[in-house]
């Protein structure tokens, strides 16, 4: 378990472990740094329905596009088709919080949790499950910063998430890791591997893009 950082002394400090997200998707009420697990459900639940992730006592909305959620779909579709195959786990979209660490709350757009990650006692209808993904997607918007995704990294390996995909689709590339300073970088004539974590499990990059982007069929 990674110790908890000191409080920041200045809103400087805090924006800087944010990970300078673009100020508007950080939310004042409750004030930062003392927002909770049962904020973030709160506004699961209202209407309407906003996500926001929980960064250190701080609810900072998630950022997603039409597109990105367009590629979230089909590799949704994809991970199902597979898992329907592979009884190995579950899978969970991009409205599904996990809280990855006690004062950590994220929203990857895909996920997969095996099943010896989720806790006998575990119950389904658990608005915000302490259930760590085996694998972390996320896809990558404009307002999505370099220092906020280096962060998000840091928050999901030591969590003790074991593979993450960023996929980012101006280049239509996925960097895969293994750790925040190990990855690969796959473009369209690759595939992605699920490795040892979704065995036998296989998408042609490219052929997933074509089909979540495009417009009318040719």
């Amino acid at each position: 378990m990674v110790a908890p950082a000191s409080p920041p002394e200045t809103i400087a400090d805090l924006w800087d472990r944010l990970g300078n997200v673009p100020l508007n998707r950080i939310r004042l009420f409750p004030p930062p740094g003392t927002a909770t697990v049962q904020d973030v459900e709160r506004l699961c639940n209202r209407e309407p329905k906003c996500l926001c992730e929980l960064v250190d006592g701080v609810l900072v909305e998630k950022a997603m596009g039409h597109e990105e959620a367009r590629l979230a779909f089909w590799l949704c579709i994809h991970l199902g088709k597979y898992l329907e195959e592979n009884d190995i786990g579950i899978g969970v979209g991009p409205d599904g919080p996990h809280r990855v660490l006690p004062d950590q709350v994220r929203f990857p757009d895909v996920a997969f949790i095996a099943y010896d990650q989720i806790p006998s006692s575990a119950v389904s209808r658990t608005a915000v499950p302490a259930w760590v993904p085996t694998l972390a997607v996320e896809v990558l918007s404009e307002s999505n910063t370099k220092a906020e995704m280096a962060r998000k990294l840091r928050d999901y390996f030591d969590a003790g998430v074991k593979l993450v995909w960023y996929v980012d689709p101006p280049s239509r590339s996925v960097k895969v890791y293994r750790s925040p300073e190990s990855f690969v970088t796959k473009g369209e004539q690759d595939e992605l591997d699920g490795e040892d974590v979704l065995p036998g499990f296989r998408v042609s990059i490219g052929e997933w893009f074509n089909r979540a982007l495009r417009v009318r069929p040719s």
